[in-house]
């Protein structure tokens, strides 16, 4: 089966630039209740992984706490505990799930290594449901 099945596309994602600064991740993050955004350079390329606890531990350990100093301070700036490993838009259904078995997603990335979408665990859990249980999934 082609991942691109699974695909939720770059504009249907909520994600960061590197250079945004912790505020507007936060903003963001706040704004779609999301724990974990991906993070992109200005050309498109995956860049990273930012989540709450690397905003959260880079504000207390970086910055005292202080969302004022923070607003000017790039994402990529603070230590992340880990990225979101992507795959490749050629990649095997195998690779995706096992991206997807530690990640709440799973970035896509072309073939020049351009972000292209998110792939959900949520939507890969949903898809073998149906096809298990014999039901069609719901959106």
């Amino acid at each position: 089966m082609n991942i691109l099945f699974f695909l939720t596309p770059k504009d249907d994602v909520a994600y960061i630039y590197e250079d945004d600064s912790i505020r507007q991740a936060l903003e963001k993050m706040e704004y779609h209740k999301y724990s974990a955004v991906p993070m992109l350079n200005r050309e498109g390329k995956l860049a990273g992984t930012i989540t709450e606890g690397d905003l959260l531990w880079g504000i207390k350990n970086e910055y005292n706490l202080n969302l004022k100093m923070a607003e000017g301070i790039p994402v990529n700036t603070l230590k992340r505990r880990m990225d979101y490993r992507p795959v490749s838009i050629s990649s095997n259904m195998e690779n995706l799930i096992d991206r997807a078995l530690n990640q709440n997603f799973v970035p896509v990335v072309d073939d020049r290594g351009l972000f292209i979408g998110i792939v959900t665990r949520k939507d890969i859990i949903k898809y073998y449901y149906g096809k298990c249980c014999g039901q069609e999934s719901e959106g």
